[in-house]
């Protein structure tokens, strides 16, 4: 049983959070002030992430840089259309990249920005923006929303990760081997990359399924107990707790 997910209302929580937010930082930001665009930076839009050799979206490639990966913006110049950042990369690399790839604190709205991002992604790449999200900013006024979208999108993967192990793992090898069933399913190789990112599933042994274990729920309980998703994240928790109890009958 898949647990209740409400995507229609919590994005529209999400887009008038967001919008309500940022209508308060431009009134609180002069349009004349300068930001000086220097500071360590993460690769986000893999599309526009190619380093180049000058600032031209002409000029020669040096190499396309994945998604979060940690590189210094040293200055910015425009042209083309568009603002190159001058960035030093780990091992020695040095380049220019449309600003648009990367995100950094010392840019004021990439905050906004990042979560626009996430909630417009989807897949895995959804996931995965969350997760860096979270890294970037730690206090961030949408973090409430994006812990609830979290929470839904892995319990979502989840449902898929159950598909997946049941056709793929074999059952008469499992039965053969004497080794725990569950041992096999929490060991599935497709589990890698959510590990990467520090998700733990819990594995229903009755229905062979997995389960997410809530831990982006729990935050919000814990950090943000008068919000609106801590309201969506007790729900989640309550169901998720049922099925566990359930399995453990």
């Amino acid at each position: 049983m898949k647990l209740p997910i409400s995507p229609i209302p919590l994005a529209l929580v999400f887009v008038c959070f967001i919008s309500t937010a940022g209508a308060q930082d431009r009134a609180r930001h002069s349009p004349s002030a300068k930001v000086r665009e220097t500071g360590p930076a993460f690769v986000i839009d893999e599309t526009l992430s190619v380093l180049r050799s000058k600032p031209s979206l002409f000029a020669e490639s040096i190499q396309r840089m994945r998604r979060g990966r940690r590189v210094q913006v040293l200055g910015a110049v425009e042209a083309d259309g568009v603002k190159f950042y001058k960035i030093a990369a780990p091992r020695g690399n040095f380049g220019w990249v449309q600003s648009d790839a990367v995100f950094g604190r010392f840019r004021a709205t990439d905050e906004e920005r990042l979560a626009r991002l996430t909630q417009a992604a989807d897949g895995f790449d959804q996931i995965e923006l969350a997760n860096t999200f979270f890294q970037m900013y730690p206090n961030s006024r949408f973090r409430p929303p994006i812990l609830l979208l979290f929470g839904d999108l892995v319990e979502g993967a989840a449902t898929k990760l159950s598909r997946d192990a049941g056709s793929r793992l074999n059952r008469n090898r499992m039965a053969a081997s004497g080794a725990p069933i569950h041992s096999y399913y929490l060991n599935f190789n497709m589990l890698d990359r959510y590990r990467k990112l520090g998700v733990r599933f819990l594995f229903d042994p009755a229905t062979r399924s997995f389960h997410y274990d809530g831990a982006s729920w729990r935050e919000i309980i814990k950090k943000y107990p008068t919000s609106t998703e801590a309201v969506e994240a007790n729900k989640r928790l309550d169901s998720l707790r049922l099925k566990m109890e359930r399995a453990a009958q």
